[in-house]
């Protein structure tokens, strides 16, 4: 079940946590004080290979007539959608790349090339989930609202259908993160008129959105509009499903650890960092499917260090590793396949009442339970 005392739980104690986070706080210092022209070329020419990459795209899907030119510009439209999606915005919004004072590739002034709103994902994601990661009740993207991803919350009638909430929101997750984003924002809102205000605002990116991807575009195709129409609708159905394992690998496979909203009571800088790493799972990925997935296969490093580029989390991730293992802590990581595996079955089986599942709480894969971590800790 969840995590009530992180400390105990990792079985470090209050100097050995304090250690652990100067360890990191070097790492981040190192980095940031390291920052300079190899960064800087790095997003600028990862936003130009993506802006050349979809201009091909599209003068494939429209200058060839077959069906297997159809495809090829779709995939490599698609392609051009994650990279935007992922290496580029997902980065950009974090701040990664504030401390170059571009306004153009700024998280004040940049905007995705999706349905929702950047300045609304950026509260309901920098904010409630990256410092409260995997918090009962307080992390809005612990299923997202509509799915049960972990027994400490009750089962309901309604979890019978979240297999197919699940594959729906694989295929509409721009749409979902679009009214994930309302919805955080909705919950901070001290007024109807500052609702209303929102919700305009997410309608008014959503027209210009559905516009550009299903009208204007399409219309520039002239006779072959139909062409141009299907591929678009295809590459963000292709980028909605790579963002969504990409996602999922990295939250909810097993050794994920979920945390009581007591952990947040006095909770330290050492303390959040344990929290994150005990809380995210990474996915082993080489330097195309790293740059595929916006070096989201590093999740844990990610959420260490929200804000530092992209780039740098294949050389912090050594380095975190050993930490892990300096400190008896769990670096979770896999192949791909198995993450996903993991996160799909987890989602599959929480959609029974527990009354039908063999493994008890303390003694399911999902979850390194506090009783069972205690025991082997003990009998060690």
């Amino acid at each position: 079940m969840a995590i009530t005392d992180v400390a105990r739980y990792a079985h470090l104690s209050p100097r050995e946590i304090d250690a652990l986070g100067a360890a990191l706080d070097s790492i981040r210092t190192e980095v940031e004080d390291s920052r300079g022209g190899r960064d800087a070329a790095y997003i600028r020419r990862t936003i130009q290979f993506q802006r050349t990459l979809d201009a091909v795209a599209r003068l494939l899907i429209f200058a060839t007539r077959s069906r297997a030119g159809w495809l090829l510009g779709t995939v490599s439209l698609a392609l051009a959608k994650s990279i935007e999606n992922m290496e580029i915005s997902h980065n950009v919004a974090h701040g990664q790349w504030d401390w170059m004072n571009d306004p153009e590739i700024h998280s004040a002034t940049w905007e995705w090339d999706m349905a929702g709103l950047t300045s609304q994902w950026r509260y309901s994601h920098n904010y409630r989930h990256h410092v409260f990661t995997n918090v009962l009740d307080v992390d809005d993207d612990l299923g997202f609202g509509i799915m049960r991803v972990t027994r400490d919350v009750a089962w309901r009638p309604r979890n019978l259908i979240q297999p197919l909430r699940n594959v729906l929101l694989a295929v509409i997750f721009e749409w979902g993160i679009a009214l994930h984003g309302l919805h955080s924002e909705h919950e901070r809102a001290t007024s109807t008129a500052e609702r209303t205000a929102h919700t305009q605002a997410l309608r008014r990116k959503i027209t210009r959105q559905v516009m550009k991807d299903y009208v204007v575009i399409p219309a520039l195709n002239g006779s072959r509009w139909r062409r141009a129409l299907t591929a678009n609708a295809a590459a963000n159905v292709l980028r909605n499903l790579w963002a969504y394992a990409v996602i999922f690998c990295g939250h909810f496979p097993d050794g994920a650890e979920k945390f009581t909203s007591g952990v947040l009571e006095q909770e330290s800088r050492p303390e959040w960092y344990l929290r994150q790493m005990l809380g995210s799972a990474n996915f082993r990925a080489g330097r195309v499917l790293a740059f595929l997935s916006g070096n989201l296969c590093y999740q844990i490093e990610h959420h260490l260090f929200p804000d530092l580029p992209s780039n740098r989390y294949a050389q912090i991730a050594s380095r975190v590793q050993a930490l892990c293992a300096a400190y008896g802590l769990p670096y979770t990581t896999g192949p791909l396949p198995r993450q996903f595996w993991q996160a799909q079955r987890t989602i599959l089986k929480l959609a029974l009442p527990d009354r039908f599942l063999r493994a008890t709480s303390d003694d399911t894969p999902a979850t390194a339970s506090e009783l069972r971590g205690y025991q082997a800790r003990m009998e060690s």
